[in-house]
């Protein structure tokens, strides 16, 4: 289901909050450590994984983002962004859905890369750019009620009760760009 079929009051967007405003023993232990570990996800999935990890590009389109998506990057609600969509894999198990938006004053120059990543790695450029910036993350939790649930569960067998997921406003040169991040249920305990 994508967005423009969805009735507007069938599907909510996600509540995100800040570590603190969230009881810790509500969060599954296996996703715990997932969830509020800062380094890059990216990394840490192949650190997991070893040659195994593959990035699965879902979409890549200029559209308007969710009205929460819009509202963190300080766009107008009927804006339209750069919205990337992967699946991060440990051979073709799916262990990370992301949705990455970019504003079109983000892209402009030696940002204009982005839109050429195809199945690579955004994270791998976003911690390798020393003018990178991350905020302070953000969790929720889905369920069937959100649209976003929808999107990420669609094509996989096993449709959980819940998904957490985390999202952090970058800065690169002081443009903004936001990732979500949500933890599917074959990723595996995290270990550093």
């Amino acid at each position: 289901m994508t967005r423009s079929n969805v009735p507007a009051s069938r599907y909510a967007e996600p509540l995100w909050r800040s570590l603190r405003q969230i009881n810790r023993s509500a969060i599954p232990k296996k996703f715990y450590p997932w969830l509020v570990d800062t380094g890059s996800l990216t990394a840490r999935v192949i650190d997991h994984c070893r040659a195994n990890f593959q990035v699965q590009l879902l979409s890549q389109t200029k559209t308007r983002p969710l009205r929460g998506e819009a509202m963190a990057l300080g766009m107008r609600p009927s804006s339209r962004a750069l919205v990337r969509q992967v699946r991060l894999q440990c051979a073709t198990t799916p262990w990370v859905y992301a949705r990455t938006i970019i504003p079109p004053q983000t892209l402009a120059r030696k940002f204009h890369r982005f839109t050429r990543l195809g199945a690579r790695s955004l994270g791998a450029m976003l911690f390798a750019d020393p003018s990178m910036q991350r905020s302070e993350m953000q969790l929720t939790q889905l369920t069937s009620a959100d649209e976003l649930y929808q999107l990420i569960t669609r094509d996989l067998s096993h449709k959980p009760e819940s998904i957490w997921g985390r999202r952090s406003l970058f800065r690169l040169n002081g443009k903004p760009l936001l990732v979500c991040e949500f933890f599917l249920p074959d990723i595996p305990d995290f270990v550093k």
